[in-house]
């Protein structure tokens, strides 16, 4: 099933780069008209623990400052790496300095070698989406109220005022990375872009799943965008771009995050789509 949302491809960097290039890659990206621009949330390389990774937050404010109109965001936040306000916090802070252009990208958290390196706690799967569940709450109330009074499981706020706002109103746009049937559930009840991954034919299954969801709480499920952690393989040419989008729309997605090309080739074909084989899909 398609949904009314407009079709839309970001680029996920990734903060392993120099700094200079990271400015360049952005700036490349918003001439190239692409929609957003996403860093990661993890501490070292993922492929290669010896890349130098820049923090994520920090990043998004300095790239904040070298672009004008594209989207910026985290693909996508590990709840188990920050207090939930001290996340919020970070994101708001961006909003202001982009004056409005930040989702707010969020997960449960997973990498066990990353918390072990680190001592981050990463709890059992069932507790961390029992956490992600409070953070939800929290997230929504922090932006809604003056003070906050929060009693949770994990997290508790005792009249916690939280200013400034969101520049975006009435809160942050939350996306929300999810596959399984409890986080699909928090996803139909909170997100407003829920983003998966894998094959066109396996993310059209996770898709069926959370309209099912959304429908079990009365939300239309069309008012969550479908939004698709597409493969390097759509940057190998203009072909397999097409072809894939063709498969992950008719699949009932619409906005597209491709990681950032690996090689020179790739960077051609990023070049070539965006200005060519974009401009004329509908």
């Amino acid at each position: 099933m398609r949904y009314a949302h407009p079709l839309q491809f970001s680029v996920v960097c990734g903060q392993r780069a120099p700094w200079p290039e990271l400015v360049a890659r952005i700036r490349e990206a918003e001439a190239l008209g692409f929609h957003g621009f996403n860093v990661v949330d993890h501490f070292y390389g993922v492929h290669d623990v010896m890349d130098p990774t820049h923090e994520a937050w920090t990043t998004l404010g300095g790239l904040a400052m070298v672009s004008e109109q594209i989207r910026l965001g985290v693909m996508v936040c590990g709840n188990t790496y920050r207090n939930p306000v001290l996340l919020l916090k970070q994101a708001i802070t961006v909003d202001h300095i982009s004056n409005g252009r930040v989702d707010l990208g969020v997960g449960a958290g997973w990498l066990e070698r990353e918390h072990e390196a680190y001592s981050f706690e990463l709890p059992p799967a069932r507790e961390r989406v029992d956490r992600f569940a409070e953070a939800l709450e929290i997230w929504d109330l922090l932006q809604q109220n003056e003070r906050t009074n929060y009693a949770g499981t994990y997290y508790q706020l005792v009249d916690a005022p939280f200013e400034p706002k969101a520049v975006q109103q009435p809160r942050l746009p939350v996306l929300i990375g999810a596959s399984l049937p409890r986080m699909l559930a928090l996803t139909a009840k909170h997100a407003d872009i829920w983003n998966a991954r894998g094959t066109a034919d396996e993310a059209r299954e996770a898709n069926d799943l959370l309209d099912e969801k959304c429908r079990a709480i009365s939300r239309d499920p069309g008012e969550i965008v479908r939004s698709i952690s597409a493969g390097l393989s759509l940057f190998d040419s203009a072909e397999a771009f097409e072809s894939g989008v063709s498969a992950y729309r008719e699949a009932g997605f619409s906005d597209f995050q491709i990681p950032w090309p690996r090689t020179s080739e790739q960077h051609t074909v990023m070049r070539q789509v965006a200005t060519e084989v974009i401009p004329a899909l509908s």
